[in-house]
């Protein structure tokens, strides 16, 4: 999906054209995994971060493209929103000072766009949801100038054959609109964390990522207000869900399709990862039928189709530098900010954690049932540290206590496995102890700041500006 395309229109022909070369890469992909194709563990490990760029009054700056063009940083570029970037790192080998050095070279990139942005009299904030933006800052005059963004708005009309888009998220209070384009998408910034996996592991660290998104949602909440109202601890989540609703095939006009673009899952994975890309091209017709003349075995097709369906963990495919393919999870549960130290420390976290999930003899999977990890999810978005998890055994425990007593160590144990270094694992998992221990995520600042203070969101994220700026993990800032 990140990949630029040549035009922002297309046809029947063009779709005819696409399903077929789909289905020729889905098929190749299919031998792929019968022949174990795929290269084996590096233990590489990578991400993407969101972020947003502001005017002097917190407001959202709709200057990506100048921004960006004065940069000139390959691993920056744009996002939907002409007020929205995306950093993204280099893959990086998954041991030793891998995260002291990953918040060195975050800490980097992020002070060079910040100090780019304020030449333009702007600045650059990590933040799940941007407290000041306005629903008419989401509007098709600030998409980024960019085909692939109009053809993704366009086809995403087509398919709800124009129907707009409805929102309606219920937390403290109430949030209904509507709205004819797909820009309130733009308004839930991540921080996606990648993964390669080898082929004879990779359904247990898929199927572990899922089991981890609920608790690691409750540990990492940073987006409480849209439009200035108090919604989910995690509204950054159902926003994303409703902000592109579009069903699988057959979806009628009247109907909102059972299986959504951006969904948590139909299951675990069981015998390979070769299930959801089946799943893709059975189930999601095209949205940018773009037509490549690479060969099938590059799986241009099958890569852009899968970028526009977006599992909360999903499966993707790369290939190395001598061209070999390789097996990646991308989860994308985790709100962009509050530090880059926090940042940080929920990357070691999930690292640690999902290691000791598919080295355990007895597959998780088998503990847990995938609709009580879906539960999970939803539960811990609405409601963050207070939300009641299932968890093994047949348990059900506050996700507080799940994350202090059962997910710290198991992550704590993981790290080991991998061999980082024991002042990282001790430094980082401290961070999401002390978090969590104190109850203050970044959606709890949010809350507690905004309450003391009149509810005022342009003072909230100036505050939280400089708070972010000056280092500190979130469960150290003052109200």
């Amino acid at each position: 999906m990140g990949n630029e395309i040549p035009s922002d229109h297309f046809n029947f022909e063009d779709l005819k054209l696409f399903d077929a070369q789909l289905e020729r890469e889905t098929n190749i992909m299919g031998e792929w995994f019968s022949q174990q194709k795929f290269v084996h563990e590096q233990r590489m490990f990578g991400y993407e971060l969101e972020a947003w760029l502001i005017d002097e009054n917190t407001m959202p700056a709709p200057v990506n493209e100048q921004f960006l063009k004065m940069l000139n940083h390959p691993l920056v570029v744009p996002e939907l929103a002409s007020f929205n970037i995306e950093l993204n790192s280099l893959p990086q080998h998954l041991s030793g000072n891998v995260f002291s050095d990953m918040q060195h070279n975050l800490g980097q990139i992020f002070d060079l766009c910040r100090k780019q942005a304020q030449i333009l009299g702007s600045d650059m904030l990590a933040i799940g949801i941007l407290p000041t933006v306005r629903e008419t800052d989401l509007s098709l005059k600030n998409m980024s100038n960019s085909p692939r963004y109009r053809a993704l708005n366009e086809q995403v009309l087509r398919l709800r054959q124009g129907r707009p888009l409805h929102i309606n998220i219920k937390g403290d209070e109430l949030l209904r609109l509507q709205h004819d384009d797909v820009m309130l998408e733009a308004a839930a910034t991540s921080f996606q964390l990648h993964l390669q996996v080898p082929l004879s592991h990779a359904t247990r660290y898929y199927n572990a990522a899922i089991i981890l998104s609920g608790p690691m949602v409750a540990a990492t909440g940073n987006a409480p207000f849209l439009f200035g109202k108090r919604l989910w601890e995690e509204t950054r989540i159902p926003l994303f869900e409703q902000a592109v609703s579009v069903g699988g095939h057959g979806q009628r006009v009247d109907v909102e399709g059972d299986l959504k673009r951006v969904f948590f899952g139909t299951g675990y994975a069981r015998n390979s990862l070769m299930e959801c890309f089946q799943e893709n091209f059975e189930h999601f017709p095209a949205i940018l039928p773009v037509l490549f003349e690479d060969p099938p075995e590059k799986m241009s097709h099958l890569r852009l189709h899968n970028g526009t369906i977006w599992r909360w963990n999903r499966p993707l495919v790369g290939f190395d530098e001598q061209g070999e393919p390789h097996l990646r999870i991308e989860h994308r549960v985790i709100s962009a900010g509050p530090s880059v130290v926090d940042i940080v420390a929920n990357a070691a976290l999930f690292a640690g954690a999902v290691k000791s999930l598919i080295d355990q003899q007895q597959p998780p999977e088998l503990e847990l049932l995938f609709n009580h990890a879906r539960q999970n999810f939803y539960r811990a978005a609405r409601l963050g540290l207070l939300a009641d998890l299932h968890w093994f055994d047949d348990k059900q425990i506050d996700a507080q206590t799940l994350i202090l007593e059962q997910l710290l160590p198991l992550a704590r144990s993981g790290l080991e496995r991998l061999d980082i270094n024991n002042q990282d694992i001790q430094y980082y998992l401290d961070i999401i102890e002390q978090r969590v221990k104190s109850r203050q995520t970044g959606t709890n600042w949010q809350h507690r700041y905004a309450a003391s203070h009149h509810y005022d969101m342009q003072a909230m994220t100036a505050v939280y500006a400089k708070l972010q700026q000056s280092g500190m993990p979130v469960h150290e800032w003052p109200v």
